[in-house]
């Protein structure tokens, strides 16, 4: 990729907003569209380029609003359609550009689809749907009846029986979201054209939600498969039948052709893919197919769980550089990374990949910071990320609002597991510590709301918050500041080809990015140990600083989370 020809958003770095924790402009505890207007000139001062908004939409909130009723609409939760006009009129006059989440691989049970479709049989909306009678020879409703074996993402079958018509529905996550049938061509022209009202009113995009799933393997009689045995389980593992399905790439070009062929320049496209495999990112990020501009992928994500995210494993680096490798080098020469550390479903980095300890949460979070954004793709920044924010400390299973975190207690619970097993695993890995308030200030709520938040906020705020690090040049927010300063103004960091070195090494994660001459060495240690430079990378002593996490550099000795970026040219 030449950098004249290069797309923005290869320079671009993107902010996560998860609207109900980032700022609440009226005192209800919930932050809003509002609260988001108040604070843009955080990420413009940050110098983000792309607001990346998870969903504001009409939504009964079984999973804080993933499930939604009403694609066209503000959730009054939120702020009204004329604030999101308000919002996008006011990212756009700073340079930024606003990704709405869209979330069409199902909708909320409560949407006028799936009422229409549920209301009978012969419904005209019934197809829009995944409705299958009951397993051969099983009554409905009984154990074992589900058309399918498959376990859902929240716990339990996929399948909901609805006794007034003796049919089940599909519902990979929770029994609120049923999955649209995208097999029905009347499905996928309402999704366009709902895509086509939004870009119309000058979003920019779509950050497309598990997009990868809206494909099944379905048989020519409209069978759908088994998955093989989960251990210790009734149930099945499915996403052989709905993970990169086979049509997948053939309605994501159809969706290219009919919402973004042809509009302004500037659209970004992004397919959030669990499961996708370097190759099948390969296809799905190639310009020559159309599909999307670049995917989520969650192989480094899943390097420290066992059979399920709450059987927790120790992370080994070199497991972490294997799978970062792989991602470089696949997508070289075809397609586009996205980098990201947290997000609205991963627990908080300087927690998990870090050590949020008080000697080292500054300067492990400024570490891995430098990390990820040294690569070759496009960063994103979750929110309360680039305050070096932590995991929440959580006395009990009382404490915990997410859907899928307190469905795997009970689920636990009736399985007879050790409850404190159990905390031990979601205190680390819940979704929750991702989702308490942004930390915006010392006063009691941070800042966030002046009535009582809808999730409690850290008490580490009193420390750790935005106001704090506004005007302190050590701080992680100045350090953001200048990683993404960097990206902006070096075409090595937005292009050069990536080069791993050390890959067997423990704790030091070293690598070179290269373009036309130009070369940059990074360094970082992701430990408290301290290395001598020398030993592993000689050619760093006579190096130029371009960027370092830490003050007084001895050039010879690599201190524990330090990292560095330094020029070979």
């Amino acid at each position: 990729m030449e950098p004249a020809n290069a797309p923005w958003w290869t320079r671009a770095v993107a902010y996560q907003v998860y609207p109900r924790s980032f700022m609440d402009s009226d005192g209800d505890g919930i932050g809003d569209l509002g609260g988001i207007l108040q604070r843009l000139d955080h990420l413009a001062d940050l110098g983000v380029d792309v607001l990346w908004l998870s969903p504001v939409y009409p939504s009964p909130q079984a999973d804080n609003g993933y499930d939604i009723s009403d694609y066209q609409d503000i959730d009054p939760l939120f702020g009204t359609l004329e604030q999101l006009d308000q919002l996008i009129a006011a990212l756009h006059a700073r340079g930024m550009r606003l990704l709405m989440d869209l979330v069409v691989n199902h909708t909320s049970d409560e949407h006028p689809w799936f009422v229409e479709s549920r209301s009978s049989p012969r419904s005209p909306k019934r197809d829009w749907y995944w409705w299958r009678p009951p397993r051969p020879g099983f009554a409905g409703g009984d154990p074992g009846a589900e058309p399918t074996n498959w376990q859902s993402y929240f716990s339990g079958p996929t399948w909901e029986y609805d006794e007034a018509s003796g049919e089940y529905y599909l519902h990979l996550f929770d029994r609120k979201q049923p999955d649209l049938n995208w097999e029905n061509p009347e499905v996928r022209q309402a999704v366009y054209a709902m895509m086509r009202w939004w870009l119309d009113r000058g979003v920019d995009g779509f950050r497309m939600d598990v997009i990868n799933m809206i494909s099944k393997d379905v048989a020519d009689d409209g069978h759908l498969h088994d998955g093989p045995p989960l251990p210790g389980s009734s149930l099945g593992d499915g996403t052989g039948s709905f993970l990169c399905g086979p049509r997948i790439h053939e309605f994501l070009q159809e969706m290219h052709r009919e919402v973004f062929a042809g509009r302004k320049e500037g659209l970004l496209t992004v397919g959030e893919m669990p499961g996708v495999t370097v190759e099948e990112a390969r296809l799905f990020t190639d310009p020559a197919r159309d599909e999307v501009d670049m995917v989520f992928q969650f192989e480094h994500v899943g390097l420290d769980h066992g059979a399920s995210k709450w059987d927790l494993r120790p992370l080994r680096m070199r497991d972490l550089k294997a799978s970062f490798g792989r991602w470089q080098a696949g997508l070289a020469d075809v397609g586009w990374n996205s980098l990201y550390w947290d997000n609205h479903d991963q627990p908080r980095a300087v927690s998990r990949y870090g050590d949020d300890s008080p000697e080292f949460r500054r300067d492990s979070a400024t570490c891995l910071a430098t990390l990820l954004h040294l690569h070759r793709g496009t960063p994103y920044v979750y929110q309360g990320q680039e305050l070096g924010m932590a995991n929440f400390p959580f006395a009990s299973v009382d404490d915990f609002r997410d859907v899928e975190s307190v469905n795997h207690f009970a689920a636990a619970m009736v399985a007879g597991v050790d409850p404190a097993t159990v905390l031990t695993a979601l205190r680390r890995m819940s979704r929750d510590n991702a989702r308490t308030p942004v930390q915006w200030d010392a006063t009691p709520n941070a800042g966030f709301t002046t009535g009582t938040p809808w999730l409690p906020v850290n008490p580490d705020h009193v420390q750790w918050n935005a106001e704090a690090q506004r005007t302190d040049p050590d701080s992680v927010l100045a350090h953001y500041r200048r990683l993404i300063t960097l990206r902006h103004e070096s075409p090595v960091v937005a292009l050069g080809d990536f080069a791993m070195l050390l890959p067997e090494h423990d704790d030091v994660y070293a690598f070179t990015r290269s373009l036309d001459g130009d070369v940059l060495l990074v360094v970082c240690n992701l430990s408290r140990t301290p290395y001598l430079l020398a030993e592993l990378l000689p050619q760093a002593l006579d190096a130029r600083l371009v960027l370092g996490n830490l003050a007084d550099e001895d050039p010879e000795l690599l201190r524990p989370w330090e990292a560095r970026v330094l020029s070979l040219s």
